[in-house]
């Protein structure tokens, strides 16, 4: 046989098999250039020599719409705040990791409501939404932040800046009238703490010009104890999705018109207390109509202090009282006086101020101190003093008892309870009692990323709010918003100095923690005055 004619049969078997797979091979390479295509259509690239190819499919059926879901890694990591102590039952909470993508570090946003309503709240309770909180519970170097979403159910107390229905009102002008601006959005539905400071250079701020109120202390007085600089009274705060009004000092006294506010706390809130007295005051003509009701124009000591309004019936108070506990002593068994913190009772001041109609309280600072911080034979309960207890969880029992009090003794048809958050300090190069300084400082930070995270004692209070109280608190979260202000504390200029030398030897004890008035703490007052607008109580009060 041929040997042209015996390779003929396979060959043509060759020949098919080989036009078989060209198809296969075909088809295979038009599937992954249509996937390609796909690919691309739904890609955020824009790939020049590609788009026009791709015009008759991104409007064909074939288009997919992209959505972009953001996967949140939430490791939840449980501090254990709970010594092996005895006699100690206090229930525990889990907090979430936030994630570390963004530089904010506190700013929260939350509504909860309180289980049934109360009379002289002029809000509906919303309930059943969820909301996202931004918030952290770290330990004593607030190390731990948080991110996590919140479904608001009807068995909370803590009536945040969003909480109930509100009266619809932005701004005041000069006869104390409210009056509605919505040009940026209403408060009524912000987050009035989230946002930056921004300069006001006309004539708004500050609420009173430097040196004009006899009542602020001596420690806040930065203009009479000469520091050089004033643009620490030029800022004012503005949230990022509304405007807020200014706080009116004759709608605020008229809507206290015989009514007793209380501030309850350390000399933070003292701070703040003796800014909205200087604020209310300056809204006056006849200021002689105001006066301390025991003569006094110093209020360093602790103890209680009351401005009077004459002309409004109503009195502005200052209860000091830095831990709401109860501070005691006892002899010891060599004859030594043992000092302790009493966890579980309230301070002797609680008669001071159980009848008032406006309670602002704070506590925080005090805890920072050496023998708060060290928990050795301090904190008592009962008759067990513990040799050592972290001061976290001191402060968490402290406000269990608080709240304990609050909600036993608060008639919440007629008080409305406040707490201000905690306010940061700015000590650089060491604590506020080994040279740290905050000297010079002529500028809020404006980059996040040099704030500090949300204070874990914050974050312990936010739980008592939620999750023990049945009073509706309003929470002042001016943490964030604090932080940014390094340029507003006294540092040297507590006081005067006689001699250059004084001057330079007080560098090394500056106060990083208190605020000169005027400044930050009018910021608080104003504040204060929307958050009360916006949780439905101004026409309540």
């Amino acid at each position: 046989m041929d040997s042209s004619k015996k390779l003929l049969f396979p060959d043509q078997i060759l020949s098919s098999r080989r036009n078989i797979l060209t198809r296969f091979g075909l088809g295979v390479a038009a599937s992954l250039l249509l996937v390609t295509l796909l690919s691309l259509t739904s890609s955020s690239f824009n790939v020049p020599f590609v788009s026009p190819l791709l015009q008759g499919l991104k409007s064909s059926n074939l288009n997919t719409s992209s959505s972009s879901v953001k996967q949140v890694d939430e490791k939840p990591q449980v501090v254990n705040l709970t010594d092996t102590v005895p006699d100690a039952k206090v229930p525990t909470f889990v907090p979430e990791q936030r994630s570390e993508e963004t530089g904010d570090a506190g700013s929260k946003n939350t509504t909860l409501s309180e289980e049934g309503k109360v009379p002289s709240f002029d809000s509906g309770q919303r309930s059943g939404e969820t909301v996202t909180t931004n918030s952290s519970l770290a330990d004593d170097q607030n190390t731990l932040e948080v991110n996590a979403t919140t479904s608001v159910a009807n068995s909370s107390s803590l009536v945040s800046d969003l909480g109930g229905r509100f009266v619809p009102a932005n701004t005041s002008n000069e006869n104390g009238s409210v009056v509605t601006d919505r040009s940026r959005g209403s408060f009524e539905d912000c987050d009035i703490y989230d946002g930056s400071w921004v300069r006001a250079d006309d004539e708004t701020m500050p609420y009173y010009p430097s040196g004009s109120c006899p009542y602020i202390d001596r420690d806040f007085n930065c203009h009479a104890n000469g520091r050089p600089d004033d643009a620490y009274v030029k800022w004012r705060w503005q949230p990022n999705g509304c405007d807020i009004p200014r706080l009116n000092g004759t709608d605020f006294l008229e809507k206290l018109r015989g009514k007793k506010l209380v501030f309850v706390g350390d000399s933070i809130n003292r701070n703040m207390w003796e800014s909205l007295v200087c604020i209310l005051r300056h809204s006056l003509k006849d200021k002689e109509r105001v006066y301390e009701i025991s003569g006094r124009s110093e209020f360093k000591k602790k103890g209680f202090y009351a401005f009077r309004f004459e002309d409004y019936n109503c009195t502005v108070d200052f209860v000091g009282s830095p831990f709401f506990v109860r501070e005691s002593s006892f002899k010891g068994v060599n004859g030594t006086t043992l000092e302790t913190l009493r966890l579980d009772m309230m301070d002797k001041t609680t008669s001071m101020y159980r009848d008032a109609d406006i309670l602002i309280f704070n506590t925080g600072h005090w805890w920072t101190h050496d023998k708060t911080k060290l928990g050795e034979n301090y904190y008592q309960e009962g008759d067990v003093v513990y040799t050592r207890l972290k001061v976290l969880e001191a402060y968490k029992r402290a406000l269990i008892t608080w709240a304990k009090w609050v909600d036993k003794n608060i008639d919440r048809n007629h008080t409305h309870v406040i707490f201000r958050g905690y306010s940061v300090t700015h000590f650089r190069g060491g604590p506020w009692n080994s040279g740290g300084q905050c000297h010079k400082e002529t500028e809020p930070i404006f980059n996040t990323r040099y704030l500090a995270k949300y204070p874990s004692k914050m974050r312990a209070l936010e739980y008592i709010l939620r999750d023990t109280m049945k009073t509706p608190v309003v929470y002042m979260n001016i943490s964030r918003l604090t932080d940014f202000r390094k340029d507003g504390h006294p540092s040297i200029y507590r006081m005067v100095y006689k001699t250059e030398k004084e001057k330079r030897e007080a560098v090394r004890h500056q106060d990083c923690s208190h605020w000169c008035l005027p400044g930050v703490p009018d910021t608080w007052n104003q504040l204060l005055y929307v958050s009360l607008l916006k949780a439905g109580l101004a026409s309540k009060w």
